[in-house]
């Protein structure tokens, strides 16, 4: 069954943007400028898409549509058929790799197969894709689409300098965001991608997971990585080669950042997976850097 959708905000929040929560699930989020609105991903299926954009009509927002996909995780853009043909879709070059990619179409295969709501989930990419940065002037508001790989390959995020609000989307998350592989290079792009928001200087910074918009959640991040880098460095080469480090004292999830109050058990399971990437590629940036020095 798909999660209700809610119209959120935040606290300072501009009336022109809405969170569309899609439950524990993922945020999308709705800019209206002067010329278009803009959704920033369609979500998990498109009977949710379809859900947001009914109770955004109730509310008249009747200008044309653009549509951005942040990246190409199930969660983010499943739901593109819900707005395919009807409004044009952006995402960064990458994307298309990761569309192509045999695992992304196994992946709808198996979460079909386990729940029904994902039988009607065709992969639709997207209509126009850019390399870099690209700007949408929508006359009051500007949008400007960021690469911020790391994450994955693909990941975007959007500035809007006039707001002084970053959607950080999945390159920023609570408690931590997850590297895309266990390699020193997504690390290391993760890590620029986080400095690079930081420099924004944003009043808002608004992830989507973990429902919080503060700019100090980037701050957070950063020192995460910080803390694993220092500690990984301080292992002899035996302990670099240990398949439970992640479980022992000092290395596991809990010791480096606050697992949140009332957090369910299985998304605490999942930060925990996603730390354990993180340890990884931490690890093998170390044990590169060892051999280069």
């Amino acid at each position: 069954m798909n999660p209700a959708i809610e119209l959120c905000s935040h606290p300072g929040l501009d009336q022109r943007i809405v969170i569309l929560r899609a439950g524990d699930e993922v945020d999308a989020v709705f800019v209206r400028t002067e010329r278009f609105n803009v959704l920033i991903d369609t979500l998990g299926t498109p009977e949710l898409c379809r859900m947001a954009l009914d109770l955004l009509r109730d509310r008249g927002e009747d200008r044309p549509l653009i549509v951005v996909n942040s990246h190409m995780d199930w969660d983010h853009f499943w739901g593109n058929s819900a707005v395919s043909g009807r409004a044009p879709i952006i995402a960064h070059a990458a994307a298309l790799d990761r569309l192509r990619d045999a695992s992304t179409h196994q992946i709808l295969k198996d979460k079909a197969r386990r729940e029904s709501r994902f039988a009607d989930v065709e992969l639709i990419g997207p209509d126009i894709t850019f390399s870099g940065s690209m700007v949408l002037n929508g006359g009051d508001l500007t949008l400007e689409l960021i690469h911020t790989p790391g994450h994955t390959p693909d990941h975007i995020a959007v500035w809007i300098p006039e707001l002084r609000i970053c959607l950080a989307v999945d390159a920023v998350e609570y408690p931590i965001p997850e590297v895309w592989s266990r390699s020193a290079d997504d690390l290391r792009q993760i890590r620029s991608s986080l400095r690079r928001i930081c420099d924004l200087d944003a009043k808002l910074v608004i992830p989507a997971h973990g429902r919080t918009s503060s700019p100090s959640a980037v701050d957070e991040n950063l020192a995460y990585f910080e803390a694993l880098a220092v500690r990984v460095g301080g292992l002899s080469e035996s302990q670099l080669g240990d398949p439970e480090l992640g479980s022992t004292s000092g290395f596991r999830l809990e010791d480096f950042v606050a697992i949140p109050d009332g957090m369910p058990s299985d998304t605490a399971a999942f930060y925990r997976n996603c730390h354990e990437t993180n340890l990884a590629a931490t690890v093998q940036a170390h044990i590169e850097k060892l051999k280069s020095a």
